[in-house]
């Protein structure tokens, strides 16, 4: 088959989830022998590359600002699209409804994988807010399939809307790195860190998980720093609300973004992975930390609980005073951290493999194809 992915920044991967989500997918797909093209941002994919991991690469313009370079991307990206005949075109992210219909001209079968419910982040303007929200009705109303990586995603188009939203998990590997440079490079040894990796913006609550490490002694009373990985382009006020609040507190290491091995290398030797976020769907960094043993200490909201069930420890949603006691509960019990290690590893590994999702793609596509 030939098969598009569109709707990302691109790949390599190096931004968030649904390039990873493109890259792992695409490079699987093709492994299998289907011809797949991943589309992606002229600022964000290095000229020159033309294929990464058997996957053809598509290098188109589009407008960098905080509204318009998404959208202004996809429909570059579904009008090329039309001219090479794809049977499957996979358009990711809910902001690209308005597109998903043009590469039905071409004959193409269209499937909009449509991530979480945009509009609750704090990022969002009443604009940006409005926008997705309108998406979503329109993706409710399309003749597409949707798919959502998280059952309480496909629920609220259900309960929402009356449209069936097909549930395809997030991927992840079971690959663990030792420690080597992206430790070195910060002067950390293993299992003597705690990490938090999200993309700075209020939602994801790093300000709580820094308030909680004060609240627990810091380096003093736990012993060990913590790692703060991750940016955001548009979020200037609340990043420098953050580095303001580092510099106050000992043993706050801010990163900025860690992509590739580095990644790899941070979550598989941490002494405990604190997941913070509190909207959206399943949130792929978790997916990988799980999928590493890493020891998860998780805001109790409902898409952590249907993704890490009980492999995990949780704290009262947003509550820096409890998360401060979870932190200091995990420090100081070594066998509660092999047990929790051990369950999130078994978890990941039977529900959220990228060969699993990988197989219920190529399942979908197939029968979208020659049904």
């Amino acid at each position: 088959m030939q098969i598009a992915i569109l709707g990302t920044r691109g790949i390599p991967a190096a931004y968030g989830g649904f390039e990873t989500f493109a890259e792992e997918l695409g490079a699987r797909l093709a492994e299998r022998g289907h011809h797949v093209t991943v589309y992606g941002r002229s600022h964000v994919v290095p000229a020159g590359i033309e294929r990464h991991r058997g996957v053809r690469i598509r290098r188109l313009p589009t407008i960098r600002h905080k509204y318009l370079d998404t959208v202004v991307h996809t429909g570059a990206s579904v009008l090329d699209a039309l001219v090479r005949r794809f049977d499957i075109v996979l358009i990711c992210n809910s902001a690209n409804a308005p597109f998903a219909l043009v590469p039905r001209l071409s004959g193409a079968k269209v499937v909009l994988n449509v991530d979480g419910l945009e509009w609750q982040r704090g990022k969002w303007g009443r604009v940006g807010r409005t926008y997705y929200r309108f998406c979503a009705w329109l993706a409710a109303q399309l003749p597409v399939v949707l798919v959502s990586d998280a059952r309480m995603i496909a629920d609220w188009y259900q309960r929402e809307h009356a449209r069936q939203s097909l549930y395809i998990p997030y991927g992840s590997d079971a690959r663990r790195a030792d420690p080597g440079p992206a430790l070195g490079r910060l002067g950390l040894d293993a299992d003597h860190y705690l990490l938090y990796v999200s993309r700075l913006e209020p939602e994801n609550n790093a300000h709580v998980v820094i308030e909680a490490y004060d609240r627990a002694g810091g380096l003093d009373g736990l012993g060990m720093p913590l790692v703060v990985v991750g940016d955001a382009p548009y979020a200037t006020a609340y990043k420098a609300r953050l580095t303001d609040l580092a510099t106050t507190v000992p043993g706050v290491m801010l990163t900025g973004y860690i992509f590739g091995e580095g990644y790899l290398e941070l979550q598989s030797n941490c002494l405990a992975y604190v997941q913070a976020t509190e909207v959206g769907g399943t949130h792929p960094a978790l997916v990988e930390a799980m999928a590493r043993g890493a020891t998860i200490v998780a805001n109790d909201v409902p898409e952590h609980r249907e993704v890490l069930g009980p492999a995990g420890a949780y704290y009262r949603r947003n509550d820096a005073t409890d998360l401060a006691r979870v932190l200091a509960d995990v420090v100081a019990h070594p066998d509660l951290r092999r047990t929790y290690s051990a369950a999130a590893a078994a978890r990941a590994q039977g529900l959220y493999s990228w060969d699993h999702v990988t197989d219920e793609y190529d399942r979908l596509f197939h029968r979208l194809v020659h049904d």
